[in-house]
């Protein structure tokens, strides 16, 4: 239990786990009165180099009126953070806010100075500058705008971590001291530097796991067959090349299984690089207290026992983590399957897969261990449809990743040579702003297919998830915008990412399909031109084809300029041998190695020995320096090639990838044309325009007065419209008609021809029901109508009708806007009417939306074509609505206070366009914590 200070309660939000340059964890907290003990005991283990640095004097001890000075802070004007890891400090920060004299003060003076130590052991692992972003935070939430920091000329690295954090910075030197001031508004850069440490951070925190020079299995019996045993066996087999233990207090042998045995890790002599954890879960926290006091990197916990079992599971978990963190550990699980690395350097099977997958280019992650098996079979096997000898990278199953996430292993994954393709089996999504942010930058440099488990049901016990108000068909379509591959079967998983490992990019949509069997080549044909593909007429060899003749074909279809993809249909013929498999294979090897840059696909029926001869002249492993052209030359991840195959390699045979069914070679093969697409739209992803008469501050001032008055508020009718006009939205005006008079009184004042409609929330954008009268003349008419409306509805005061001037004729669309706790701020469009809603034909894209998104967005829901024409309607201005989103775009990214903007109905005519109605929710912006210090999530 921490102790306040002096003025303010203990600041319990500023604690934080952070991931260090070298993959290690430490804790950031307040500094307070009970921690003047850690700090004399941190200060006497700083080298006196370091302390002249800070002091700017020799200065080998701290005084009494020092240590109070440094642990007493009011949490306003003087704070105190520290690093620790073990619940010791490492380094420390402090800001004391002053005036324009350099003298302490308090608000409203908005400078401040800062200080950093930290201990010698732990510099250059990046503790300064993580500090740095959270004292930079603090500073901010305290309402402080500038820091000022005084360091030596020879204090090199501390100056290097004022200068690479990316804010705006002056500099000079007097009194040889060299004066750093930078303000504290983050800035593209800094929010670039910001995520650069973060990726290389998590990325090396993964890599410790998967590649660790020495493995304890902690929980290893005598017998074979338990858990803990099967991962020491699965290692031991998997000829793992660093260093193994095997850990039991039961063990009085010095060896198991051919392996050193300790009763703990204690007394293990070397190093312990990752602990595989395999004792019942009441015995884990003594387990994880030895590993980190031997300083072991990283745990695999696979017992069970954790949130999967129920509230208090749910707090053993969280205490595991806390655990671990205390200690500078990360963990995978609880209540994993395990991790494989199928590298050379160090083939680790610290899993319960009874056998390591063949080496290739194709990373895995699944939060189930029972999808992940089946992944790794459907991989492993030759036949059963897909063909077989396409190897994996690396496999992590995190089990409840109560630490270690999918967004970890994505950081991994960017910029891991060994892996081209990455497939993710996803039950939840923890954090959905960060993945789509990853998910957008490693689609940019290799394809990343997903299937997302548990989409109609809450997601499984063992998973902390943000609660989020979008539709999963929503959270679909914004993945999709961040070049995910959205499939929704393993099977599909598996169909587009050997595709992808095997084959390059297609560069258009223009299918070519040739085979053996008439019938296979139209339900080709018809697959795709189901799927949205382009196909040609298919060209039937007869059954009579050899190889020769498919390789003739082939060679020919490839060479067409108007294919961009090739499919080989075939069938067995009478009496066939492996001998003509592979015959037939060699064939449409070679003759695909005359365009490396045009995909092949096989579409194979009951043809197992075709299946493997295709696949087993190579495999996806990676090639050596010797056979790469330009080898010695890494490309960075974003201009390595999409396909892992190599396919303009000329040292090996080229993978073709098989399937049993033309449905799912067409369908993968979709989904890679829709990726290709992609990678070169987000090469150019457009621009957030900017418009000269957009009132940026005269809006933030009238959500301030509104919000003065409470949170959580829609505004009226008028506010609303005055807010929107702000940014260029104009809305039709409509006035209040609550008697037969006063609307006619209206309609005088709007001019004929008007409408009359209610607004009651039952019958509001409801016209199918007949709550609206439109194209009205005359009071007459106008009377005529508001009889009828009262009549057959109810009275003015449940219709709540108004009178509002007729717009141009048009296509009804509906424009929205929303914020989303965890997903963030999403634009929405469709077209209005209830058969939009009821099939669900909605776009969707993340703001802020670029010119190219809202373009896009307008053409891609299904009833586009209406906009366009269509059956020879007139074409509406599709310019106008783009404008419009663009507009809202702006409105809800300048203003987070704004949680929600309805226009219903958005009548767009062939010149311009009409807002009928408008709703504008307002309430406290949220946290947006991808916007603040780096972090691990909160347990």
């Amino acid at each position: 239990m921490q102790t306040s200070s002096d003025r303010h309660e203990y600041p319990s939000h500023w604690e934080a786990d952070v991931v260090l340059r070298d993959g290690g964890t430490a804790r950031i907290r307040p500094i307070t009165v009970d921690d003047a003990e850690r700090l004399v005991s941190f200060y006497e283990q700083v080298s006196d180099e370091s302390k002249y640095y800070r002091f700017f004097a020799p200065y080998p001890r701290l005084s009494a009126k020092d240590v109070h000075r440094f642990t007493h802070h009011d949490f306003v004007d003087r704070v105190g953070l520290a690093a620790t890891v073990g619940g010791e400090f490492i380094a420390t920060v402090r800001y004391d806010r002053i005036n324009a004299d350099g003298r302490a003060a308090s608000a409203p003076a908005d400078e401040a100075e800062v200080a950093f130590l930290v201990q010698d052991a732990h510099q250059g692992r990046g503790v300064a500058s993580a500090l740095l972003e959270h004292i930079a935070a603090v500073a901010r939430e305290r309402d402080i705008r500038r820091f000022a920091a005084e360091v030596l000329p020879a204090n090199t690295k501390m100056i290097k971590v004022f200068t690479d954090a990316g804010y705006q910075q002056k500099r000079h030197f007097e009194d040889g001291v060299v004066r750093l001031e930078f303000d504290l508004e983050p800035t593209d850069r800094s929010l670039a530097v910001q995520r650069a440490r973060e990726q290389r951070a998590e990325a090396r925190s993964v890599q410790r796991l998967l590649a660790p020079g020495s493995v304890a299995v902690i929980g290893a019996g005598r017998t074979p067959g338990g858990v803990g045993r099967s991962v020491l066996d699965n290692l031991r087999a998997a000829g793992f090349t660093g260093r193994l233990y095997a850990v039991n207090k039961a063990l009085q042998e010095k060896e198991l299984a051919g392996v050193p045995a300790h009763r703990s890790v204690r007394d293990i002599a070397e190093p312990v690089d990752l602990a595989v954890v395999a004792v019942p879960a009441p015995y884990v926290p003594e387990v994880v207290a030895e590993c980190g006091e031997h300083g072991v990197q990283g745990i695999v916990v696979v017992s069970a026992g954790y949130a999967e079992s129920g509230p208090a599971g749910r707090e053993r978990q969280r205490a595991l983590v806390r655990q671990a963190r205390t200690y500078g550990m990360r963990i995978i699980g609880p209540n994993a399957f395990g991790i494989i690395n199928t590298s050379p350097e160090v083939r680790l099977n610290a899993s319960l897969a009874p056998e390591m997958p063949r080496p290739g280019r194709i990373g895995l992650f699944a939060q189930s261990g029972a999808i992940g098996i089946a992944l790794l079979s459907r991989l492993h096997r030759r036949g059963g449809g897909v063909t077989g000898v396409t190897g994996v990278s690396t496999f992590v199953s995190s089990g409840n990743r109560a630490d270690v996430s999918g967004n970890d292993v994505l950081q991994y994954w960017y910029d891991d040579p060994d892996t081209d393709v990455a497939l993710m089996y996803l039950e939840s999504i923890g954090n959905p702003r960060k993945f789509t942010r990853l998910a957008r930058r490693t689609a940019a440099a290799k394809p990343l297919v997903v299937v997302q488990g548990a989409r109609h049901a809450a997601a499984p016990q063992g998973h902390a998830v943000r609660a989020t108000r979008l539709p999963h068909a929503t959270v679909s379509a914004l993945l999709r915008q961040a070049g995910v591959i959205r499939v929704d079967t393993i099977t599909e998983l598996v169909d587009a990412g050997l595709l992808l490992a095997r084959q390059p990019l297609p560069a258009g949509p223009r299918v070519a399909i040739l085979g053996n069997s008439e019938s296979l080549g139209l339900l080709t044909f018809d697959a795709c031109l189901a799927e949205g593909l382009r196909p040609l007429p298919p060209l039937d060899l007869t059954t009579a084809a050899s190889a020769d003749d498919f390789h003739r074909a082939l060679t020919h279809a490839l060479a067409d300029d108007r294919c961009d993809i090739v499919v080989v249909t075939a069938i067995p013929a009478v009496g066939e041998t492996s001998a003509q498999d592979a015959a037939l294979a060699k064939a449409l090897r070679s003759a695909s190695a005359s365009a490396p840059a045009k995909p092949v696909l096989v579409v194979h029926v009951e043809l197992g020995g075709l299946a493997e001869a295709l696949s087993a002249a190579a495999s996806t492993a990676p090639q050596t320096a010797s056979t790469v052209p330009g080898a010695g030359q890494t490309p960075r991840p974003a201009e390595r090639p999409a396909a892992a195959v190599s396919a303009s390699s000329q040292a090996s045979p080229r993978l073709i990838p098989a399937y049993p069914a033309a449905e799912r070679a067409v369908r993968a093969l979709a989904e890679a044309v829709k990726y290709a697409q992609w990678r070169r739209e987000v090469a150019d992803p457009g621009k957030v325009p900017e418009y000269e008469d957009i009132d940026e501050k005269g809006a933030a001032e009238q959500i301030d007065e509104v919000l003065s008055r409470g949170s959580g508020l829609t505004l009226a009718p008028e506010a609303a419209c005055v807010l929107l006009g702000r940014y260029g939205i104009d809305v039709h005006q409509a006035r209040p008609a609550p008697t037969p008079d006063e609307a006619a009184a209206a309609a005088r004042t709007l001019g004929y021809p008007v409408a009359l409609k209610t607004t009651a929330p039952h019958l509001r954008h409801r016209a199918d029901l007949g709550g609206v009268r439109l194209d009205l003349t005359d009071e007459a008419q106008l009377r005529r109508a508001y009889a009828e409306l009262t009549d057959l509805f109810g009275t003015p005061e449940v219709l709540r009708p108004v009178v509002q001037g007729m717009a141009p004729r048009g296509v009804d669309t509906v424009v929205r806007a929303v914020i989303d706790p965890a997903a963030g701020a999403v634009l929405s469009f469709g077209l209005a009417g209830a058969a939009s809603e009821l099939l669900g034909d909605t776009a969707h894209r993340l703001v802020p939306v670029t010119d190219r998104d809202a373009s896009s967005l307008v053409r891609s829901i299904r009833t586009a074509p209406l906009l366009f024409g269509w059956r020879g309607s007139a074409p509406v201005d599709t310019a106008a609505l783009e404008e419009l989103m663009l507009r809202v775009s702006r409105l809800v990214d300048d203003h987070p206070e704004v949680v929600a903007v309805s226009l219903e109905p958005v009548v767009v005519a062939p010149r311009g366009l009409s807002v009928l109605g408008a709703t504008v929710r307002l309430a406290r912006a949220p946290v947006r914590d991808d916007l603040g210090p780096r972090t691990l999530p909160v347990v």
